[in-house]
């Protein structure tokens, strides 16, 4: 049972570790090695200051769609974190922790659904006028698909979880 409870603990700051990564870092979209694009800005490598330059990127409804479902995700996989927390102190013996794996299989829904939008509506975000041809996707994508399945198997462990003292 405690090896069960410190792999579902590490298994969700894991998964947390990567919701935050890929919301917050700047590399959704990679055009070329000096320019990217990630949910909140366009960066591009000055060579003579040798510093990022970055700008807001153009808000559309896809990009604040994907922005608000990385965020809402964010916030249920923490709530759940800490549901946990405390059902892991309060609740009764025997008992199920639905709650928290409820909360984090929103969180990997949500986040599912903000990557499927970023996959198939990236023309629509990125701005028609650039070739997507000339682009590929980012770490960050692929750390919040990797985040996905990591936040439904968290969700069902502990749905399935049962307090043993």
């Amino acid at each position: 049972m405690a090896y069960l409870l410190i792999f579902i603990t590490l298994l969700h700051l894991v998964s947390l570790a990567m919701l935050f990564v890929a919301t917050l870092e700047k590399s959704w979209w990679v055009w070329t090695d000096s320019e990217i694009t990630d949910l909140w800005n366009n960066c591009f490598y000055d060579n003579t200051t040798k510093i990022w330059v970055c700008a807001s990127t153009t808000e559309t409804d896809w990009l604040q769609s994907v922005q608000a479902l990385m965020i809402l995700s964010m916030v249920f996989s923490c709530i759940s974190f800490l549901v946990f927390l405390g059902q892991l102190f309060l609740l009764s013996r025997g008992s199920l922790f639905y709650f928290t794996g409820l909360c984090q299989a929103f969180a990997g829904f949500t986040a599912f659904s903000a990557c499927l939008i970023f996959t198939f509506h990236r023309k629509e975000i990125l701005g028609k006028s650039k070739d997507l041809s000339r682009g590929r996707f980012g770490y960050c994508f692929i750390l919040a698909w990797l985040s996905v399945p990591l936040l439904l198997l968290s969700g069902a462990l502990y749905a399935h979880l049962r307090k043993k003292q």
